[in-house]
């Protein structure tokens, strides 16, 4: 059953709001994944196995090594990710 109230209905909002704003795309990733780790935290969404998979993947697309900026893979993944994440917590 999905999560209801109007602050998980913010959540999903924001997180839909952060990942289609224009910039690059690491940047919304990151952004939208912090509100989403929040969220699942404070217990306003429902946490499901594939959330925290499909969080975990993200997070290997995102990781860099000091001083390395992310380039069009990680860009595109992060996009890919994304989208599937935002389907996940439509029905979290």
């Amino acid at each position: 059953m999905p999560s209801t109230g109007p602050r998980a209905d913010e959540v999903r909002a924001e997180f839909h709001r952060l990942i289609s704003q224009p910039g690059h795309a690491v940047d919304n990733a990151r952004m939208a994944m912090e509100t989403l780790e929040s969220a699942l935290a404070e217990g306003v969404l429902t946490r499901t196995p594939e959330i925290d998979q499909t969080l975990a993947d993200l997070r290997l697309a995102l990781e860099q090594d000091d001083g390395q900026k992310l380039g069009g893979k990680s860009a595109e993944a992060a996009r890919f990710i994304t989208r599937r994440l935002g389907q996940l917590i439509d029905a979290a």
